[in-house]
């Protein structure tokens, strides 16, 4: 029987307010076994932009990053955001170890070509250095990965966190047997948006094809789910939509074949 991994990803509300950071610490500091985290910072990184002087551009809920966003978010993610989970996870007794991607070069990523829009500095991954990672787990490591990759010619890349959990989960599921944890303010996917209790409890394939006809399922939750369809696909054994506050209580949408 093959090591068991939990990958968590968090977004960046998650982490940027002080009561929901902490719980989310103890959750995920009590996850038994090996385990890695993946958090967002965008929230915090449009506040700083804003104090600075750089101005904010989103198309489609998606960042436009320039060079002055992009010396933004490295500040951020890397810095302000990653450390502070990293101290508070150490403070928990979790040898914890932040990284983004150009740290090793754990992740390599391509820079969005232009089509319609130009994204900027934004990275779609290519690589990730599985046994790298892998020989940090099994040592006591548990990684920390910022939403920030690189191209390898020197520029760091702004990188969506769903992607790196989702790619990483992929690369790591050939050597653990992997479960993957999107984590955000809901208790799962939902049948009724305004109603917080109408978790869908399973979701295949089919069911999603249809949930999304029928407008129960739209947004930013339709890539997660793409995402984690093909995350079981490449070997992952198990797709988890939760809550942070839910990380432990087995509450969320499981995601099947």
């Amino acid at each position: 029987m093959r090591e068991k991994l939990t990958i968590v990803k968090v977004g960046g509300k998650i982490v940027e307010e002080e009561a929901t950071l902490f719980q989310l610490l103890d959750d995920f500091s009590s996850i038994e076994g090996y385990k890695l985290l993946v958090h967002g910072g965008g929230r915090s990184a449009t506040k700083i932009a804003a104090a600075l002087g750089v101005e904010s551009r989103m198309v489609d809920g998606r960042r436009i990053t320039d060079a002055g966003m992009l010396r933004v978010v490295a500040m951020v993610y890397a810095g302000l955001v990653n450390k502070s989970i990293v101290a508070g996870l150490q403070a928990r007794g979790v040898n914890a170890l932040g990284l983004t991607g150009a740290d090793m070069n754990v992740i390599r990523s391509v820079k969005r070509p232009v089509e319609e829009i130009d994204y900027g500095f934004v990275g779609d991954v290519e690589e990730v250095d599985a046994d790298l990672l892998a020989g940090l787990i099994r040592k006591g490591v548990v990684p920390v990965m910022a939403p920030l990759t690189h191209d390898k010619t020197g520029n760091l890349l702004n990188t969506n966190a769903d992607t790196i959990a989702g790619e990483t989960a992929k690369a790591l599921a050939k050597r653990f047997d992997t479960t993957l944890v999107y984590c955000f303010e809901k208790k799962g996917v939902l049948y009724d948006e305004n109603d917080e209790n109408s978790v869908i409890p399973r979701i295949d394939r089919a069911g999603f094809q249809k949930y999304v006809a029928d407008g129960i399922i739209q947004g930013g939750m339709i890539p997660k789910l793409i995402n984690s369809f093909e995350a079981l696909e490449a070997g992952v054994c198990e797709v988890i939509i939760t809550s942070s506050s839910e990380i432990k209580s087995g509450i969320g949408t499981r995601i099947k074949r």
